[in-house]
């Protein structure tokens, strides 16, 4: 008899190897390390939101863009999409559970980035000094 998929899984589950080249994880870094994904994370962190009102707050971002990436995440159970009948129709979205469990981390990482940007610069404009594509001695 074929196992299935739910049985695959849980065989597969003692296998996850990020390191490994099929494993499923990198389709989960491939989510979660793209700029809008943790930037929205990071923006419901607070409460649900309107799809204007994280267009307002994650600068930048375009509707196309706001949109494929939160049915990323609706996609991989860390966003819940909510939809009022009214008029005009209301589309709320919000983090699940498991998108809440992610939200410290990546609060995390828009901290260390926002704390350590002057640095980054700082090397990113000595390695281009140097001319040769490397950072200079010392």
């Amino acid at each position: 008899m074929p196992k299935s998929a739910e049985q695959q899984r849980v065989e597969a589950k003692v296998l996850y190897d990020a390191y490994m080249a099929a494993c499923p994880t990198r389709e989960v870094f491939d989510t979660i390390a793209d700029k809008w994904a943790g930037l929205l994370v990071n923006a419901l962190a607070d409460g649900p939101r309107r799809h204007s009102e994280l267009r307002r707050r994650v600068a930048g971002a375009s509707q196309k863009m706001l949109t494929q990436t939160l049915r990323t995440l609706e996609r991989d159970g860390l966003v819940k999409r909510t939809v009022t009948a009214a008029v005009p129709v209301r589309v709320d979205y919000e983090l699940t559970p498991l998108g809440r469990s992610l939200a410290p981390i990546l609060g995390a990482l828009k901290t260390w980035a926002e704390t350590n940007i002057e640095h980054i610069m700082a090397a990113r404009d000595a390695y281009e000094l140097t001319g040769t594509g490397r950072p200079g001695p010392g």
